[in-house]
């Protein structure tokens, strides 16, 4: 159940709230819902947007949504960043000037598979049964989780190789085809992509970025794929597997999630890739792993490697 502002009363001096029961609920103008709250002395409640009752499996609890603002800071730098969202690799990521790098989301790939096996053996006749329930819930505080760290990390990242801007590519059309209609990816497809979180991914990575100054800009990235993005030439066949791209014109071998990522922040400069194209970061990027027991992302040199 949720209350908006207009069905709010916030006494913050005895730390009390009024919510309305609803015009069809209540008896009356005083019929309403009296809570009390406590919170640190560190804690200033102010500005409430919304209050919340969640029930969390042993009791209710209200949930107060504040607006804070947020002092914005100068960009650290004024190079630019782009984005390839992907599937086996769940992003790759180019900085002008400077290293480019994959993040594979197989973590979430394994939790969805893990996840949704026990989820089908708890399902009842008549829905979904208690622990399928908390087998849902769990999953997706795992994945939010995972989008919330991964994006921190990436401003972190940015902040740290200066940069002012990142493009992302828009997939908010990859779900349709160009009639509007659903678009058929075949059975395996159709399930990786119910399992992307290319958009909430992209929300939370633009008002993170924000906090630093640094702006979030989405952008068609038609044919980023299939584009060399060191000289230009357009061609199915120059990617010749999941992650290897070879051009045919000037012959440069490059990862191919990165070649995408590269042409994804061209659409908002000029600057080429620098360097030997075919023994650098283009070819060999760095690779951040998702380490479960620390809830951080790491180097792979850095991963566990335990068997």
């Amino acid at each position: 159940m949720t209350w908006k502002q207009k069905g709010i009363k916030h006494d913050a001096k005895h730390g009390q709230l009024r919510l309305s029961k609803g015009w069809n609920l209540k008896d009356g103008r005083s019929d309403f819902i009296l809570a009390e709250y406590k919170t640190r002395p560190d804690v200033q409640v102010e500005n409430i947007q919304q209050v919340r009752a969640v029930y969390n499996g042993d009791r209710w609890e209200l949930h107060l949504v504040c607006k804070k603002e947020i002092p914005v800071e100068d960009a650290p730098g004024d190079k630019t960043a782009g984005i390839d969202l992907g599937i086996s690799n769940y992003l790759a990521i180019d900085y002008e000037g400077g290293p480019s790098e994959l993040y594979p989301g197989n973590v979430l790939k394994e939790d969805k598979h893990y996840f949704t096996r026990e989820e089908y053996q708890t399902e009842g006749e008549n829905g979904p049964s208690k622990r399928a329930r908390r087998t849902r819930q769990k999953l997706s505080r795992r994945k939010d989780h995972f989008l919330h760290t991964l994006s921190k990390h990436i401003v972190q990242r940015c902040v740290e190789e200066g940069v002012e801007k990142i493009a992302v590519g828009d997939l908010s059309d990859i779900r349709e085809d160009e009639n509007g209609d659903s678009r058929n990816w075949g059975r395996s497809g159709n399930k990786k992509l119910h399992g992307w979180e290319f958009d909430r991914f992209t929300n939370l990575l633009e008002y993170k970025a924000e906090e630093y100054g640094i702006l979030v800009d989405r952008v068609d990235e038609e044919n980023t794929s299939k584009t060399c993005s060191c000289c230009g030439q357009i061609r199915d066949s120059n990617r010749v597997e999941r992650g290897l791209y070879v051009c045919e014109s000037c012959e440069t071998a490059m990862n191919a999630d990165v070649n995408g990522a590269v042409n994804i922040r061209q659409r908002i400069t000029q600057s080429p890739p620098t360097g030997d194209m075919s023994n650098g970061w283009l070819a060999q990027p760095g690779v951040f792993l998702f380490n479960r027991e620390s809830g951080s992302f790491n180097t792979r040199e850095q991963g566990d490697c335990k068997p």
